[in-house]
């Protein structure tokens, strides 16, 4: 690449965010074969399918993050990704999971490994907050209170020890001041009854 389409590709990266997809770059005019010399010169790193992130970026933790959420604008970070980032698990995540809205089409993104899940349309917002994944750059994630909600109606799939470990953390921390939201939005998923004697073993 000669110095002057250097200067004018890095002239368009410039104008991108730090992560960015390919109908990004291309409204940029940014072309596929510009954004192969880009990865080959390590000006940008492709992250998944699609998906790139500037070298000069901050550095972040999550990157698979922000990938997945890129490829899947309308998804949320749920289950296990969720309470690893509001630390009320131990565990590290294989796979980043995230939710869409049942009866919207289902992602599918090889990499990084994601987990899909289809939540009722009706209450797919509710306690759905922002996390900085990287210095201005949010992805939309369940609250703690939904999360913990989530781990205990999905204790089947998650485990109980996680999901029981997970609301022992949450209320240790919220105190009996974080009872009320966490079973208000129980009982707007209809998991009360699950939840309910959960809180109060806990408590006892």
């Amino acid at each position: 690449m000669d110095a002057a389409e250097n200067s004018r590709l890095q002239q368009r990266l410039t104008s991108l965010s730090p992560t960015f997809t390919t109908a990004q770059a291309r409204q940029a005019l940014l072309a596929p074969r510009d954004l192969a010399s880009l990865v080959a010169e390590g000006e940008i790193d492709e992250l998944s399918r699609g998906v790139y992130r500037r070298a000069d970026a901050p550095e972040t933790a999550h990157g698979d993050l922000l990938a997945v959420c890129a490829r899947a604008p309308r998804a949320v970070v749920c289950g296990e990704s969720a309470l690893a980032l509001h630390e009320l698990i131990d565990d590290i995540p294989t796979a980043v999971h995230i939710a869409v809205p049942r009866g919207t089409r289902r992602p599918t993104i090889s990499y990084p490994p994601t987990v899909v899940a289809q939540y009722a349309a009706k209450t797919f917002d509710l306690g759905v907050e922002r996390f900085e994944a990287a210095p201005g750059e949010t992805i939309p994630m369940y609250n703690s209170a939904r999360s913990v909600v989530d781990a205990m109606r999905h204790r089947g799939r998650i485990g109980e020890t996680l999901a029981l470990s997970a609301l022992g953390r949450h209320l240790r921390r919220g105190g009996r001041g974080g009872v009320g939201e966490l079973q208000d939005i129980a009982r707007e998923l209809g998991a009360l009854s699950v939840v309910r004697p959960a809180v109060e073993a806990v408590l006892a």
